[in-house]
């Protein structure tokens, strides 16, 4: 019997690009978050 390897294959550029800043800039986020007046809009 073979044990369980990791599952989790973490890919930074990946992740980057789809949840990281310029990511959100696209989307809608960042703008109610500037309008709320956020002194931090991301992570």
């Amino acid at each position: 019997m073979k044990a369980m390897g990791c599952t989790y294959q973490p890919n930074n550029r990946k992740m980057k690009k789809k949840q990281g800043f310029f990511a959100r800039t696209e989307s809608k986020i960042l703008k109610t978050r500037r309008a709320k007046g956020r002194k931090r809009l991301t992570k």
